[in-house]
């Protein structure tokens, strides 16, 4: 690929993704973009040949890329986008913001986003799969977004114009997700914080968060995330499923289904994308097997395989 726009950001070519993913896999990107800011990032892709395909991430928390790498300009948005403003009862936060820091900073001025703060990874993802838990997804406080469309485009879309469901959302092809605007119940910040806290101590209780994991890997069939309620229906929910079908802590090569949560496929060690992925799916045939249940990967898997 030749005849680029020359940026103000950073345009690495044949860039390893592998360091930008929490997994730690991958082959490279033909192109790897980070732009220095809005006007940087509009102006690269609509000067950018209409034929070269463009693939957002974000801080790899909820991501495999796959050995072969990705033929493609990789964006990553960084610095310039992670800015948090409140306004009333409006949170904005730029895509790059991590979901913590934007739960803790609406907290510290009375709003209940609490639920973000467990979420690994930052608003971009978050929105883009309507991340949630306890019972709390993004579709419950987001009221706004501003995209730039793959022809340069900025612009300012609704909610509902994402068609926002389980662990899904309708963007457009392309589209970079720069920021996103919550309406947030008020609260009193030391009991938010207090909560948050709470929620906390009983990720870590179950979840191995110390691990090189991508979060959950598949979806839950109920269709919903965890309440954190006693009474909280368990017979469908993926761990479950694949707790039961005998493989809590199964391997291939690198890769593993975690003893501590069998949910999170898990890189124990020198793990490639094709073994993750590949267990990933023998999981999915052996719960078919055992349940009739079809799990849906939560994982985002892109790029192509070692040839």
């Amino acid at each position: 690929m030749t005849d680029f726009p020359t940026p103000r950001g950073t345009l690495t070519a044949d860039r390893p993704l592998a360091d930008l993913t929490w997994l730690r896999v991958g082959g490279p990107a033909d192109w790897l973009f980070q732009p220095a800011d809005l006007d940087d990032l509009s102006g690269f892709v609509a000067a950018l040949d209409p034929s070269v395909p463009v693939v957002p991430i974000g801080v790899g928390s909820n991501l495999i890329v796959r050995d072969g790498g990705i033929r493609a300009v990789v964006i990553r948005l960084g610095r310039g986008f992670n800015a948090i403003t409140v306004d009333g009862d409006r949170v904005t936060a730029g895509a790059a913001a991590l979901d913590a820091h934007v739960a803790r900073k609406a907290a510290e001025a009375g709003l209940d986003l609490t639920f973000l703060r467990t979420i690994p990874g930052a608003i971009g993802g978050a929105v883009a799969m309507n991340a949630g838990c306890y019972g709390t997804y993004v579709a419950d406080a987001l009221e706004s977004v501003t995209l730039v469309l793959r022809d340069g485009t900025v612009t300012d879309r609704p909610a509902q114009a994402l068609n926002l469901a389980y662990r899904q959302s309708d963007l457009p092809k392309g589209a970079v997700l720069v920021s996103a605007t919550f309406r947030a119940p008020k609260g009193e910040p030391e009991a938010l914080h207090a909560l948050m806290q709470d929620q906390l101590a009983r990720r870590d209780a179950s979840q191995p968060t110390k691990d090189r994991t991508a979060g959950s890997t598949f979806r839950n069939p109920a269709g919903f995330s965890s309440t954190g309620r006693a009474d909280d229906v368990m017979d469908l929910k993926a761990w479950k499923l694949i707790d039961e079908a005998g493989l809590r802590g199964a391997r291939l090569g690198g890769a593993v289904m975690n003893e501590k949560h069998p949910n999170f496929l898990t890189n124990a060690g020198g793990a490639t994308a094709a073994e993750l992925e590949a267990l990933g799916e023998k999981v999915r045939k052996k719960v078919y097997e055992t349940s009739g249940h079809q799990l849906q990967w939560e994982i985002r898997r892109i790029g192509e395989p070692t040839p």
